[in-house]
């Protein structure tokens, strides 16, 4: 293996890509597995504005795999030859047909058609199928659409434009939201935390249980009576007075003085924006601060709107500057102590450490599919310089202090679920943004390992973010939801009561969207053959554990079936020792603790080992930060394994 990844010769045409991209009010998007081009822009029909955000009839470029392998010449061919100065007419002309029939009946009415014309800004639907959709909303309004009563039902059941309204609690209360934004290292959590501190009562939302345990250690440290509560752990004080937790433990009913919701941005988040959504709804605080990215600022003034309430907003500028070195640095030999090395799979964040050992250095991995407990003993390593190097995925770019001199990306590509692609600017601006300490590196520098690395990782940190949608927000269905569909429809199948919120969701309510229920729906489709009630099985079909990977899946329906039969899931020991397939064997166990603990919460009468769960969820932690510390030492002396591969297989119970 060498150093340096082969050069791609198309690195010229791929800046302008993004020139043509960025003059035309275009980005590229990722739907339905496909490479599209999703536009912007205003057209001015009977006196009114009407701004659109979508993706044109002919805008689908390619699929992932076959777009990946053109070069960017051929890209921007293709790219110019679907959208250019004609397909922005022809858009334009189509949008404009759509929005006179809308106004036209809307003002022969005396209807405001603002909701309808609502739904041309979704920037990865297709045109035609947003202007069927602001007809179907006028039509809603006029009630000129025939529709069978079962359907009516149902869309009152999912009607969410009273979404927020439904957390009484907060509600009730007059809250003042105080927006701190701000790129990484740019102090937003210090004046949020300490106001937290001095509170009577308050609750911090993070967006990862390391993030909660850090905030929790925060509180204990300044007197505070604090608990811990996330999915998989809790830390009770009996005189609690704070609490941090994961944004999705969120008690809507337990009114507080001040509340801290961490990394606001991700409202834009198909996976997990819903629960952010839910904080900014439900969160029953006098005070809540909302940190996070700059350009989440527009999403947050047009939610605040909708909930109620007083909004401050505070921009802040990063502490120490953040500057591109002038040459990419060419070898691994060109380390520093002090760097972070940035690939974006496990499997090369260890085949990277191992060639950064090879150079003489002492090194800390970091990847997401390590426990929060490993990947914060690893960041500690280097903070207190037992390691001089951290190799990281974009796991590293929240939550976790290391204070680098120098963030070095090894290539400006990602798998997004369906091909390699660019990263987002946003993602390479959060990664970057981990260079340079206020008070310890005055300046944060940033590199590409190669000259095509380096020159797309600038162009990326030069890009002006593109701000969060006003609209749009994602929300997932609560077991209330559920209920009130089922008793509208008569369905009792999880699957088809989570399709059903899924697909009559849009036309009620613009300002709000289904999260991606994907993976859900699909846990749905099995947990349906069994003999469990609709709270059981919407329960299971929650449980944070990875159906991709064949021992945890195998538990998880071994778990369900025992829930149906009305017997204890044991608690499956995982055993002996993997060879070469060790490290990754003990990460997917460590996997199937934290599920068990995290059904054990909910169901201890099922899964009465919770305790144990935790236990064994610690000490395998410490396994595999001790024996990534061994393969540290073993390599550094030429002894080294190749990088761990991947076993799975079913549990077995102990003996």
């Amino acid at each position: 293996m060498t150093d340096l990844p082969t050069e791609p010769p198309d690195s010229p045409a791929a800046a302008l890509l993004a020139d043509y991209l960025a003059a035309r009010g275009a980005t590229l998007v990722v739907a339905n597995q496909s490479y599209a081009v999703s536009v912007h822009g205003t057209i001015h029909v009977r006196g009114l504005t009407v701004p659109y955000h979508l993706v044109p009839d002919e805008g689908f470029l390619a699929k992932t795999a076959k777009w990946q392998r053109m070069d960017a010449v051929q890209q921007l061919a293709l790219l110019q030859a679907r959208w250019n100065d004609a397909a922005q007419a022809k858009l334009e002309g189509q949008l404009a047909h759509c929005a006179d029939r809308v106004i036209a009946l809307a003002q022969a009415h005396g209807l405001d058609p603002s909701s309808a014309l609502h739904a041309l800004q979704a920037k990865y639907e297709l045109a035609r199928l947003r202007c069927t959709l602001a007809q179907d909303r006028i039509n809603e309004a006029l009630g000129v659409r025939a529709a069978a009563s079962q359907a009516e039902k149902t869309r009152d059941a999912v009607n969410l434009s009273l979404y927020p309204e439904s957390f009484t609690l907060a509600q009730r209360m007059q809250r003042h939201f105080i927006a701190i934004l701000g790129p990484t290292n740019s102090g937003k959590t210090h004046a949020a935390m300490t106001h937290l501190a001095q509170a009577a009562t308050g609750v911090y939302l993070a967006p990862l249980r390391l993030l909660a345990l850090e905030n929790y250690t925060r509180l204990l440290d300044a007197g505070v009576a604090a608990s811990l509560i996330t999915g998989e752990q809790r830390k009770l004080h009996p005189q609690a007075t704070h609490v941090a937790s994961t944004v999705e433990m969120l008690n809507p009913s337990r009114a507080v003085d001040v509340a801290v919701i961490d990394e606001i941005q991700l409202l834009d988040d198909p996976d997990r924006g819903a629960a952010w959504t839910a904080a900014v709804c439900g969160v029953p605080a006098q005070t809540v601060y909302l940190l996070g990215a700059p350009e989440a600022r527009p999403a947050i003034e047009a939610l605040v709107r909708r909930v109620g309430g007083t909004l401050e907003v505070r921009e802040l500028e990063r502490k120490s500057p953040l500057q591109m070195e002038k040459q990419p640095l060419g070898a691994l030999r060109n380390l520093q102590p002090g760097d972070v090395l940035i690939a974006f799979s496990r499997r090369e964040v260890l085949n990277w450490r191992d060639q950064a050992i090879a150079q003489g250095f002492k090194v800390s991995a970091i990847y997401g599919n390590l426990s929060p407990e490993v990947r914060q003993a690893q960041a500690e390593r280097f903070v207190d310089g037992e390691t001089q190097i951290v190799v990281a995925t974009d796991a590293i770019g929240m939550g976790l202090n290391t204070p680098a001199r120098r963030v070095i990306f090894t290539t400006a590509s990602k798998w997004d679920g369906y091909a390699q692609g660019t990263i987002s600017a946003s993602l390479a601006r959060q990664i970057a943004g981990r260079a340079g300490r206020f008070g310890q590196h005055e300046t944060g520098y940033v590199a590409g390992l190669d000259a095509t690395t380096h020159k797309t990782i600038a162009a990326l940190l030069r890009q002006r973010p593109e701000p969060l949608p006003a609209t749009g927000f994602f929300v997932a269905p609560n077991l209330d939801y559920l209920k009130e569909i089922a008793a509208a429809t008569g369905q009792t199948r999880l699957q088809s009561l989570l399709e059903l919120f899924a697909k009559h969701i849009d036309v009620h309510d613009e300002f709000f969207l289904p999260a991606n229920l994907a993976d859900q729906t699909d846990k749905a489709r099995w947990l349906d053959s069994l003999n469990l009630s609709l709270e059981d099985r919407f329960t299971f079909s929650l449980c944070p554990i990875s159906t991709k990977i064949p021992l945890l899946e195998h538990a998880l329906q071994d778990w369900a079936q025992c829930r149906a039969q009305r017997q204890q899931a044991s608690l499956l020991r995982m055993d002996g020792r993997m060879g070469r397939h060790e490290l990754q064997y003990l990460e997917d166990t460590c996997k199937l603790y934290a599920a068990y603990a995290w059904m054990a919460y909910r169901m201890p009468e099922t899964f009465p080992h919770g305790e144990m769960a935790q236990a064994l969820m610690q000490s395998t932690s410490e396994q595999i930060d001790a024996l990534l510390q061994a393969q540290n030492s073993q390599r550094s002396r030429g002894r080294g394994a190749p990088a761990p591969g991947r076993r799975s297989g079913r549990p077995r119970p102990p003996r």
